[in-house]
C-alpha cells in the first residue's frame, strides 16, 4: 500500500506543478492588461486578482508584493521578446540582409506587438521608479540585441560596399522600431502595424538601398 501511495503521489506531482505555473502566467498576463489600462503607479494587486478571476491571497502566494509581481512581469516580457527575435534569426537565411530583415520584422510579430504589451512596455519605460529594475532585468539583453544589429549591419556594409557607419545604422534602426511601437501606442489615430514595419524597412533602405526597400528585403543576385 505504501508503494501504491507513493506512486500516486509521483503521478499527481506534474499536474500540480503545471497548475501552479499556469496560475503564475495567468496573473502575469492579467498584470500586463492592468498596466495597459491603469499604468505602473496606479496598478494594484487587487486589480490584478479581479481581472484574473482569482483571489487576492493567491496573488500574494505567488508574488508576495506588487514590486515582485512587476519584476516578474518585466522578466516575462523581456524573455518573451528575446525568444521572439532569436527564433526569427534561427529561421532566417544565412545572409546578413536576410537575418537583419528577420530581426527587424520580428518586432511586429502579432504575438508580441499587441496594444496591451506595448502599453505595458511603455509603463516600464516611462516610470522613473522602474528604471533600476529595467536595467537589472533587461540591460544585458538589450546589449545583446544591439550587438546583433551592429554585427549584421557591419556584414551588410562589407558585402554591399556601403560607406555608412554600421554602429550608427544599427542605432537608427533600433530607434525606428522603438519609435514605431510608441506611435502604435500613443498616437490618437495610429497607423497600422504594417505601416510601422514599412517605416522601419524604409530606414533600412536608406542605409542599404541595394538590399532593402520599404516593402522589405530585396533579393540580391
Amino acid at each position: 500500500m505504501a508503494i501504491a501511495a507513493e506512486t500516486t503521489a509521483k503521478t499527481d506531482a506534474p499536474p500540480r506543478k503545471a497548475s501552479r505555473e499556469a496560475r503564475r502566467v495567468q496573473l502575469i498576463e492579467a498584470t500586463i492588461e492592468v498596466l495597459a489600462s491603469k499604468g505602473y503607479s496606479r496598478m494594484t494587486l487587487t486589480d490584478v486578482a479581479k481581472l484574473a478571476g482569482l483571489s487576492h491571497g493567491l496573488v500574494n502566494f505567488h508574488f508576495e508584493t506588487k514590486e515582485k509581481l512587476l519584476a516578474e512581469t518585466l522578466r516575462y516580457l523581456s524573455d518573451e521578446y528575446r525568444e521572439n527575435w532569436m527564433a526569427a534569426l534561427e529561421s532566417a537565411g544565412q545572409g546578413p540582409a536576410e537575418r537583419l530583415h528577420a530581426i527587424l520584422a520580428s518586432d511586429f510579430n502579432a504575438a508580441i506587438c499587441t496594444p496591451a504589451r506595448l502599453a505595458a512596455w511603455c509603463s516600464f519605460w516611462g516610470e522613473a521608479q522602474s528604471r533600476p529594475m529595467y536595467q537589472e532585468t533587461c540591460g544585458a539583453k538589450d546589449l545583446d540585441y544591439d550587438a546583433h544589429l551592429v554585427a549584421l549591419c557591419t556584414e551588410i556594409c562589407a558585402e554591399g560596399g556601403y560607406s555608412c557607419d554600421p554602429v550608427r545604422a544599427a542605432r537608427v534602426l533600433r530607434l525606428c522600431t522603438e519609435g514605431g511601437w510608441l506611435d502604435l501606442m500613443t498616437m490618437v489615430t495610429p497607423y497600422s502595424m504594417a505601416e510601422a514595419q514599412a517605416t522601419v524597412m524604409a530606414a533600412a533602405a536608406a542605409f542599404f538601398p541595394r538590399h532593402f526597400s520599404e516593402r522589405g528585403l530585396i533579393a540580391v543576385a
